[in-house]
């Protein structure tokens, strides 16, 4: 397995597979001490509750420790740079997850560091909840195989970011088709819409981009909505809501899919505006199957990478 998690693209489906796996044993089981004597740093940039509660709870029950630090106590690149911290932290610890807004400054720190990096979300991807998300269809709408995926459409509606980003990687890994449906302007970079694309070819996936909700969610097992401005975009969340009006999933939207469809959101959700409430707590949803999916995928990664 690669050194570093920083990348739905740079794992091979195999590695995917074995991450699944032991994320499904340690389900079933989840106190084991795999991890008895090891420590995590957990620094963040950005604010979060999922994430620093799925990894801390992770390392307890895996037999590790956490140190927590936050943006004030690290200040990467302006009370210390990058690097030293990480070179730093690489003497005291056996694992570093990072939560930033600069995926730049996240690539550096692995760069640097000797120990294994995970990216806990950066302003271009947040692979954690990718594969969280996929393991969550492989047991909803796949029978718990992934081979099963290949039958299944998901649709995302809502803005181009870094959840939509993973997603795309993921989906074009296990051969999951995927449509991802956007206001003119906010679709996904192209960069990573061309490396989805070419994981796609070889996995059979069908990625598409199209700004029409309608048709994206024609057909869907699977429908996905996040925030229409995320950590940072404040000052953009007045203009983006009439931009993205036609683009929440409601009722009406949802009719459109399949019957069955269910219904997915990394959290947190803003009620009322990109997701109905009558949605995200219908029958249909599993967003919190989802949220609580992290602790299980990230305890795998965590497995693998500092055992």
């Amino acid at each position: 397995m690669l050194k570093h998690f920083i990348s739905i693209h740079e794992l091979t489906l195999a590695e995917i597979e074995k991450i699944f796996n032991l994320a499904a044993r340690l389900k079933k089981k989840p106190r084991q001490s795999i991890l008895k004597g090891k420590s995590l740093a957990l620094i963040f940039e950005k604010p979060s509750t999922r994430t620093r509660v799925s990894f801390e709870v992770g390392m307890f029950e895996l037999g590790g420790t956490t140190i927590h630090l936050s943006p004030n106590a690290v200040q990467l690149g302006v009370r210390e740079s990058v690097a030293d911290v990480a070179r730093t932290l690489s003497r005291y610890v056996q694992g570093v997850m990072l939560r930033t807004f600069d995926h730049h400054a996240l690539i550096e720190f692995a760069r640097y560091s000797s120990v294994p990096v995970i990216n806990g979300l950066s302003d271009v991807s947040h692979p954690c909840q990718g594969l969280a998300d996929v393991f969550t269809v492989m047991e909803k709408k796949g029978a718990g195989s992934l081979k099963n995926l290949k039958k299944v459409k998901m649709a995302y509606i809502g803005d181009g970011n870094n959840v939509c980003h993973s997603l795309m990687l993921a989906a074009a890994k296990v051969g999951m088709n995927l449509s991802v449906a956007t206001p003119p302007g906010f679709e996904p970079r192209p960069e990573i819409t061309r490396l989805a694309q070419a994981d796609a070819r070889g996995s059979g996936a069908k990625i598409e981009i199209m700004n029409d909700p309608k048709k994206a969610v024609e057909k869907a097992d699977v429908i996905y909505t996040d925030v229409w401005a995320s950590m940072g975009q404040e000052e953009e969340a007045a203009s983006r809501k009439i931009k993205f009006a036609a683009f929440q999933v409601n009722r009406r939207l949802v009719g459109l899919a399949k019957p069955d469809a269910i219904i997915m959101h990394c959290l947190p959700a803003h009620r009322g505006e990109e997701i109905t409430d009558e949605v995200i707590d219908g029958p249909n949803s599993v967003v919190f199957d989802q949220a609580e999916n992290r602790l299980h995928v990230q305890k795998a990664i965590l497995a693998i990478l500092l055992r």
